[in-house]
């Protein structure tokens, strides 16, 4: 599986689970859980789907490891922020080190994002060229 592919996959994952709590939350009318909402929103769909169309506009770092370790991390670390955050708002200050902790581990991912848009050309293995069709 290529980077891009995982990262479309579990942002709609994201997107659903993101979706299915903004309706219980409307149902129950208790937004208290809207921050983690929007975290889960904003890191796991957009972010992650951004992150996708990078990876597959660069076919040589799509199919690297290191690529592939970056969208695990995000994941791991939206996913552990997202309960956090859920858990703090529902009042476990308890989990405020988790959400410092996943914090981190997403801040972690997004440093080594930034080294791949960074990186100078020269470093970047040229694999095929992305196949780009005209609109109709």
């Amino acid at each position: 599986m290529h980077a891009s592919s995982l990262s479309f996959r579990l942002a709609v994952l994201f997107v659903i689970a993101g979706m299915a709590m903004g309706i219980g939350m409307a149902a129950t009318q208790n937004h208290a859980l809207m921050p983690a909402h929007a975290h889960l929103n904003l890191l796991g769909w957009v972010s992650l789907f951004l992150f996708g169309i990078y990876y597959e506009r660069r076919p040589a770092l799509d199919v690297s490891r290191l690529a592939m370790i970056q969208v695990v991390l995000w994941s791991i670390g939206t996913v552990v922020l997202t309960v956090a955050v859920s858990a703090i708002h529902l009042g476990y200050q308890a989990a405020d080190p988790v959400a410092a902790l996943a914090s981190l581990i997403v801040l972690a991912a997004m440093i080594l994002f930034a080294y791949f848009v960074f990186r100078p050309a020269r470093d970047v293995a040229h694999g095929r060229a992305a196949h780009l069709t005209p609109a109709e």
